[in-house]
C-alpha cells in the first residue's frame, strides 16, 4: 500500500494506494471536522486547489447528524460528494479536550455532548462502529491524549490502556470488515503513539505496536502545550522506531516551519486547523511569513496576498479588496483568506515532494525556513 519512491536523508517521498485513490506524500490533510471545510470551499474548490485528502472527525459526525444517518446516505464520500481519501479521527482527541465533561474507565469514556448535554459513551468499539458507518478511507484508533507535561504515572497508565484500546479496536476493524453491509470493508487503520514529552515512553510504545503491523502510524499528543523544540525532539527519537514501511503521521500540526521540520525527521502525514481557522480571522500565509489583512497598512495595497501565488484568488483579487470584505463583514472575505491558506499549504506539500524527489531537501529546508523568518508584516 506504501511505496517509498525517494529517501532524502530521513525525508521521504512516497505514495499510499487506497481504495479512494493514491495519495501522494508528504501530505497535508484539509480539515472539514463536520464534513465541511469552515470558510465554505466546496468539493470543486478543493479540487481546484490541490486536496488530495479530507479529515472529518469522528465525535461530531456521531453527535450531528449522526453516523447512522450517514450510512443510510451512502457513507461520507457520497454525503460530502468527495471521491479522494477522507481520514476520519477517532474521537480520542475530544476526550481531551473535553477533560471537564468526561470520565475515562477501561471500557471507554463518557462524556457530555457540547451540543445539547446528553451522555455519550465510547470506547474502541464504539469508535471503530461510527468509523464503519462514516466509511472513511483511514480510520484512526481510539487513544487517550493525555497533558504532555502530566505525571509519569498518569502518562504511563494512559499510554497502557491505549494500547489495550488499540488492539481492540484491530479486532473489532476486522470483525466489522467482513459483515455484508459493511459500505468500506478495504477500510484502513492507523494506530497512535502517545508518551508525552517522555522519551522512554515514547520509545517503548513505538515499539510495541509497530509489532500490530497496523496500516499506518501516527505520533500524536503533540502540540498541545509543549515547546515546538520539545516536539522536535519527541519525533528525533520516536519516529525511527515507527516501522519505515508505514506511512507516519503528525497529528495536529502545524505551522508551515512545524511541517518542514517533520518532514526532515521522516514524518509523511500532518492535518492542523491553522489554514482554516487563521484564514476567518483574515491571517494568510506566504512564504515570508504570516499577514494580517485586517491592517491599516492594506488599504490600499493593491498586490494580490501573495504575487508568487497563483491561486483563484492571488489571480484575481487585492489585498485591499479582501481587507474590505473583512473589515465589512462580508463572508466572501474569509472565504478567500481560507481558500488561499489551503492552496499555500497544498502547494508547499508540492514543493516538499519535489525537492525530495530531487534530493535537494536540505537545501529547500534552510531556503524556506529563513524566508519564513522574515516576516513580512514586520
Amino acid at each position: 500500500m506504501f511505496t517509498i519512491q525517494t529517501e532524502d536523508g530521513a525525508a521521504r517521498r512516497g505514495s499510499f494506494a487506497t481504495v479512494h485513490g493514491v495519495i501522494e506524500t508528504p501530505v497535508f490533510m484539509n480539515v472539514g471536522t463536520a464534513a465541511a471545510i469552515k470558510g465554505a470551499l466546496s468539493t470543486e474548490d478543493l479540487k481546484t486547489i490541490h486536496t488530495q485528502v479530507q479529515l472529518s472527525n469522528t465525535y461530531h459526525l456521531h453527535v450531528r447528524p449522526g453516523d447512522e444517518v450517514i450510512k443510510k446516505l451512502g457513507g461520507l464520500h457520497k454525503f460530502m460528494v468527495w471521491d479522494r481519501p477522507i481520514l476520519t479521527d477517532s474521537g480520542g482527541f475530544q476526550v481531551f479536550s473535553l477533560a471537564g465533561l468526561r470520565k475515562i474507565r477501561e471500557e471507554g469514556v463518557t462524556f457530555h455532548s457540547h451540543v445539547d448535554g446528553r451522555l455519550i459513551f465510547m470506547g474502541p468499539e464504539e469508535s471503530m462502529r461510527i468509523q464503519s458507518n462514516l466509511a472513511s478511507t483511514i480510520a484512526m484508533a481510539f487513544d487517550e491524549c493525555p497533558p504532555s507535561k502530566a505525571e509519569r504515572k498518569y502518562i504511563e497508565e494512559s499510554v497502557a490502556r491505549t494500547t489495550r484500546w488499540l488492539k481492540r479496536c484491530k479486532d473489532e476493524m476486522h470483525r466489522l470488515s467482513q459483515l455484508p453491509d459493511t459500505i468500506n470493508p478495504a477500510q484502513m487503520l492507523f494506530g497512535i503513539n502517545q508518551g508525552g514529552v517522555l522519551d522512554d515512553i515514547r520509545i517503548a510504545h513505538a515499539k510495541e505496536i509497530a509489532q500490530l503491523d497496523l496500516d499506518g502510524y501516527a505520533v500524536g499528543g503533540l502540540a498541545v502545550g509543549e515547546s515546538h523544540e520539545e516536539m522536535y525532539h519527541i519525533l528525533d527519537v520516536t519516529v525511527p522506531h515507527l516501522p519505515k514501511e508505514k506511512p507516519r503521521y503528525l497529528m495536529g500540526v502545524g505551522t508551515p516551519a512545524n511541517i518542514i521540520e517533520a518532514v526532515y525527521r521522516g514524518v509523511d502525514f500532518f492535518d492542523c486547523v491553522y489554514p482554516s481557522r487563521n484564514g476567518r480571522h483574515g491571517h494568510v500565509y506566504t512564504d515570508r511569513g504570516r499577514l494580517n489583512l485586517k491592517n491599516a497598512k492594506y488599504e490600499l495595497d493593491d498586490r494580490p496576498i501573495a504575487e508568487d501565488c497563483d491561486c483563484p484568488v492571488c489571480r484575481t483579487y487585492s489585498r485591499a479588496y479582501i481587507r474590505h470584505l473583512l473589515k465589512a463583514g462580508e463572508m466572501l472575505g474569509l472565504r478567500f483568506c481560507v481558500m488561499h491558506n489551503l492552496h499555500y499549504y497544498n502547494t508547499l506539500m508540492e514543493q516538499i515532494r519535489d525537492a525530495i524527489a530531487e534530493h535537494r531537501f536540505e537545501a529547500f529546508r534552510k531556503e524556506k525556513l529563513e524566508s519564513l523568518a522574515s516576516g513580512e508584516d514586520d
